[in-house]
């Protein structure tokens, strides 16, 4: 079998994303979580005074719901996950610390990762998060993690080998096959790996690269899986640690597909948020967005059409997406029919 590198149609760029995979190859033992401090957590019962693989992995759960409600990257999510092993692998920490824990992570990979204006405030990721601690509390936190894990934030991740297998199999591949493999519902998968403790055993790279062959396998695409099989090779991942790894991936993956996981679904979240929390908030994370014009022709009759805006009502200061009660009224949004003036209109949110 010919090495990536080796191939006739490698191109400038496929040379250069090769070049990239081998950087990355090098450094990512160096951000993975140290595995005695996993291994300590996996045996640890819920009942001890000290975090178990559920407090974690309920924690990375609040994490993504975080990352959702600002309307963050993925990006943003993995790091914060990356950043909270390490942490809890080389820390003994008790259970009423893991909220500050948590919410200190999302800060700081929000903080490596997005543009200034994006990072959302400490206030507001207080109020959400309903930590129940103090800015004091979360700048003190951020210092400690700061210091046990040398300020090295900005860490290769599964998510970089993920994004990175990704464009090297389509730069690889026909015209015909690019459109097959979907990046996001990799990165789907991946978050539900990354929801589970034991995942943070994997060297990400494997991980990254079971995802990648039991999706190319789903296709049933031999070109696909062959330069699949090339980039295995390439980034020296031995067959016994790939079918290690991919077999529990595979049934991580089916017990999120099963009706008896509780996962959520595709709708837009709606956002349960008190008065005043809503009017702190900084207007972007509740805006919606102007609607285009919609044209009209002689042929639409005239009836009007409801449209309804995602609701943001008053209730408990919670991340919550129950419905409100007949008792709490709508706060941000109400449902409205827009009204034909001329021959096109406009939708304006109230």
């Amino acid at each position: 079998m010919k090495d990536l590198a080796a191939m006739d149609d490698t191109s400038n760029e496929a040379f250069k994303l090769l070049k990239q995979l081998n950087v990355h190859l090098e450094e990512e033992n160096k951000y993975q979580p140290r595995e005695k401090g996993l291994i300590l957590i996996e045996s640890t019962a819920e009942n001890d005074n000290t975090i178990c693989p559920k407090s974690r992995n309920g924690k990375v759960e609040d994490i993504w719901s975080l990352t959702n409600f600002f309307g963050l990257s993925m990006e943003t999510f993995v790091l914060a996950v990356n950043i909270l092993d390490r942490f809890l692998a080389i820390m003994k920490v008790k259970p009423k610390h893991l909220s500050c824990i948590g919410v200190c992570c999302f800060q700081l990979a929000a903080r490596v990762v997005e543009e200034d204006r994006n990072v959302p405030s400490i206030h507001d990721v207080i109020r959400i998060s309903q930590c129940k601690c103090t800015v004091s509390d979360i700048k003190r936190m951020e210092k400690i993690i700061s210091e046990k894990l040398h300020f090295e934030f900005k860490a290769t991740t599964a998510l970089t080998f993920l994004h990175l297998y990704h464009t090297i199999v389509l730069c690889h591949s026909s015209e015909s096959r690019k459109e097959v493999l979907s990046l996001e519902k990799l990165e789907a998968q991946l978050k539900a790996c990354n929801c589970r403790l034991i995942f943070s055993k994997a060297k990400p790279s494997v991980l990254a690269l079971c995802l990648l062959t039991l999706e190319v396998e789903t296709l049933k695409s031999l070109e696909l899986f062959e330069i699949a099989l090339r980039v295995q090779k390439h980034s020296k991942v031995n067959d016994k640690d790939m079918l290690y790894w991919r077999e529990l991936v595979s049934k991580c993956l089916a017990d999120y597909s099963s009706p008896e996981c509780c996962k959520p679904d595709h709708k837009k979240l709606v956002w349960i948020v008190s008065r005043r929390t809503a009017q702190n908030l900084h207007n972007s994370y509740y805006s919606v967005p102007e609607l285009p014009t919609i044209p009209e022709y002689d042929y639409m009759n005239e009836s009007e059409s409801e449209d309804s805006c995602e609701d943001m009502s008053s209730g408990e200061d919670s991340l919550s997406s129950s419905p409100p009660s007949d008792l709490e009224a709508s706060f941000f949004f109400d449902d409205y029919k827009p009204k034909l003036k001329s021959r096109s209109r406009h939708l304006y949110p109230l």
